[in-house]
């Protein structure tokens, strides 16, 4: 007998909507919409477990359960009373409420939170005398409130710690790149997964883990110990080894030249602790060197860079210089390959000197960046009226 289908959603960061999107419609989703950091899709149980595992650009995965219109306090206790907890968990099983605003009616969202809390305590008292407890540690259930305007929306959240927390890495430098936007950004660079890929300032080794994952059809969850669903009363712990079991069989034995360079030897140090814990040393090499000086492999690919903002730099000049040498490198070492650059420092991008096509607007936490792409071509194609390509986002 086929098990239901019913509607979740996978939120995600600003800019990778559209790469979501198309891996759930690779995966299998149906009814899949683009929406704002998330993409709603239906599908049954198994393919909740198969999101889960197998999503590279997703944080978390949860199951819409109620909507309410909410005008004060009492609107929330009593639309939160009313939702049939008893359905989803007991008594003697713990949980936890995340809340996020984005309305005037409440100014604190520890506060919605706080009163979620009561309401679901006191439905249980009421019907069993008994009642469950705060664990916002391991809970049972994890239940998150976001109430916009005048409407409050109930979700299930079955990943538990977000996704991007992969369990790959331990070792990190200051200014980490979120897994979920590593992925997300080779991704959108289009990448074919058979030709070159390198990082020349590869930090803890984010971005060359999350390529190897990618090329060779790894699930981005192999590494996590446990998720969310894992708790829950529906659990089928068969169900989820098939899952398992059939994305581990999908693993290719696809292994491109993967590349990374990195100036300072503590840093490099850790990028190879990570790949290590990855189980990733044979598909992935670590060169403990300047990106200047840094050899280009023999034939095409693409080249990723997230170097420094300056942010944390004394001086303009010191990461103008920087974005200057970077621009040069790109167009002495590396013709033949497509060059993207994260920055939030567009000022600091225009001495890299070269046109960028397109321009997509993504956020490195708050940070409001732009993932340009450089088309390396052999010898000189300078153009009088350099035009933006179609598609490219501000």
């Amino acid at each position: 007998m086929p098990r239901p289908e019913f509607q979740m959603t996978a939120q995600t960061m600003y800019g990778l909507e559209p790469v979501l999107a198309e891996e759930l419609l690779r995966l299998g989703a149906k009814d899949v919409v683009k929406r704002n950091r998330a993409v709603s899709f239906t599908g049954d149980l198994g393919f909740l477990y198969k999101a889960n595992l197998c999503l590279r650009t997703a944080l978390r995965v949860v199951i819409p359960i109620e909507d309410f219109p909410v005008l004060n306090e009492q609107d929330l206790y009593a639309g939160i009373k009313k939702i049939p907890w008893e359905v989803f968990m007991g008594p003697d099983d713990t949980f936890t409420f995340a809340a996020k605003l984005n309305s005037d009616l409440f100014g604190h969202s520890q506060y919605a939170a706080q009163l979620a809390k009561d309401a679901l305590v006191d439905r249980f008292r009421e019907k069993t005398g008994k009642r469950p407890s705060v664990d916002v540690e391991d809970p049972t259930l994890r239940i998150r409130l976001f109430i916009y305007g005048d409407q409050c929306s109930v979700t299930l959240d079955s990943s538990g710690d977000s996704l991007h927390k992969r369990g790959y890495r331990e070792q990190t430098n200051l200014a980490p790149l979120n897994e979920v936007l590593a992925a997300g950004m080779i991704l959108l660079s289009g990448w074919d997964r058979m030709s070159n890929f390198v990082d020349p300032m590869c930090g803890s080794g984010t971005l060359l883990i999350e390529a190897a994952l990618i090329a060779a059809n790894i699930p981005p969850g192999v590494y996590r110990k446990n998720f969310g669903f894992q708790r829950w009363n529906d659990y089928d712990a068969e169900l989820w080894e098939r899952i398992y079991n059939g994305a581990m069989e999908r693993i290719s034995g696809n292994r491109p030249l993967i590349l990374g360079g990195e100036l300072s030897k503590n840093v490099a140090r850790k990028a190879e602790t990570n790949i290590a814990i990855a189980d990733l040393k044979e598909e992935i090499t670590v060169l403990n060197t300047a990106f200047e000086d840094l050899e280009a492999p023999t034939g095409r690919g693409v080249l990723i860079i997230n170097p420094p903002y300056g942010e944390r730099m004394d001086e303009d000049a010191d990461i103008n210089d920087l974005y200057k040498m970077i621009g040069d490198t790109l167009k002495k070492n590396w013709a033949g390959y497509d060059a993207w650059v994260l920055t939030p420092n567009l000022e600091a991008a225009k001495y890299i000197k070269l046109t960028p096509r397109p321009k997509i607007r993504l956020f490195n936490g708050a940070l409001d960046c732009r993932f340009l792409r450089y088309e390396l071509y052999e010898g000189s194609r300078r153009r009088d009226k350099p035009e933006q390509a179609a598609g490219s986002t501000e």
